[in-house]
């Protein structure tokens, strides 16, 4: 079995959830390629080790670019604020590294373009952090839309909505900050708008308006002295996909009592499909050929029979978690480095979805409808 190095830059939540998901896929998916983790950086370099000591890393840097010269990184994995992302995966590109960038993929469509076109001239594999779209039953969603179980698609419903942006205490930070892109239709709005893409195809079309609904915010936790903020905290955006049929999308993260709602509901003339993120190992399907007149949603939950449910537990409604879903995310990136076909998304993927983002942005800016 060939050994391949990783290297993570950040160790913030996703760093430490992609440590989590090399060390797991190593043992959960056994393949062609086993990781190592090599080297460990973030600017914080007592950051840097405890991740070290934690996770068993041989080597941590308070520089980022000396895991990338390290010549026994093979991958490096970005976990960083969304503005360090174009430099550091063009970096890595240039070196010949595989990568993984977290989402979004970049600030705009720009960055995202170059970004792809480097990866795909240099040969290397990418893959961006799109984890939910890794669960069993959103993929079973996918197959049951293109077998017509549903019939033709009529309309989308989706949306992602957190909470915790709600409170106007909570201090300005990178994720308010312009320069790393847009606010929340780009932190959440990135992964619902992969979902719709994931599940009906290409969007061709928006119409939005975002909305910023806490003007100012302390600039440190605690503090009197206030911040302007710049970004929007709810997009609501009309979209219209290839396929004909159109929709509705929200990106939310002022949604009080919201957790993770990442959901949608898909009408066809056939039947509908309903998923939330809150209750993500459960998948409601409607049939309008119900027998008898016995009508209502079925309920399918998540079982070893919904690849790759199974590796993790062999019991049906025992249920999956977060990490899982990064930790076939992580494993089916292995995959994609031994040559095998997985369904990404790359970072050609992510151009795609951030250009639906910047579309959204667009409109909200002219107020009027913007072609994809």
């Amino acid at each position: 079995m060939k050994k391949i190095g990783i290297g993570i830059i950040g160790t913030g939540f996703m760093g430490l959830s992609h440590a989590l998901a090399y060390r797991a896929a190593a043992g959960i998916f056994p393949d062609e390629i086993s990781p190592e983790l090599i080297c460990v950086a973030d600017i914080d370099k007592a950051a840097a080790e405890k991740a070290c000591q934690r996770f068993g890393f041989r080597r941590y840097t308070d520089n980022w670019q000396a895991l990338i010269d390290d010549p026994e990184v093979d991958i490096v994995s970005i976990t960083t604020p969304n503005r360090f992302h174009p430099e550091q995966a063009l970096a890595a590109i240039k070196a010949g590294k595989h990568v993984h960038c977290e989402k979004p993929i970049a600030p705009g469509s720009k960055d995202a373009a170059i970004m792809t076109q480097a990866a795909e001239a240099k040969g290397v594999i990418t893959q961006v952090g799109f984890n939910y779209l890794k669960n069993p039953l959103i993929k079973l969603a996918r197959e049951m839309i293109a077998d017509g179980e549903l019939g033709e698609i009529i309309s989308f419903r989706g949306i992602h909505a957190e909470d915790f942006m709600a409170s106007p205490s909570t201090p300005w930070s990178w994720r308010l900050d312009p320069t790393g892109g847009a606010g929340a239709i780009a932190d959440l709005g990135s992964h619902i708008v992969a979902m719709a893409r994931f599940l009906l195809g290409p969007v061709v079309a928006v119409q939005a308006d975002l909305e910023t609904v806490i003007h100012q915010r302390p600039v440190s936790a605690g503090a009197t002295e206030l911040r302007q903020v710049a970004v929007d905290d709810i997009a609501r955006l009309t979209v219209e996909f290839a396929r004909g049929c159109k929709g509705s999308i929200e990106a939310n993260w002022v949604a009080t009592g919201r957790k993770m709602q990442l959901a949608f509901e898909i009408y066809g003339c056939r039947g509908s499909l309903h998923f939330s993120q809150e209750r993500f190992n459960e998948l409601h399907f409607y049939r309008t050929d119900g027998q008898g007149g016995h009508y209502g949603y079925q309920k399918i939950e998540a079982g070893p029979q919904h690849l790759p449910y199974g590796a993790f537990c062999p019991a049906p409604g025992h249920q999956l978690g977060f990490n899982d879903l990064k930790t076939i995310e992580i494993a089916e990136f292995l995959r994609a480095i031994a040559g095998q076909k997985v369904s990404g998304p790359d970072f050609r993927e992510a151009w795609e979805i951030q250009k639906v983002i910047d579309g959204a942005i667009a409109s909200a800016r002219e107020k009027c409808r913007v072609n994809i």
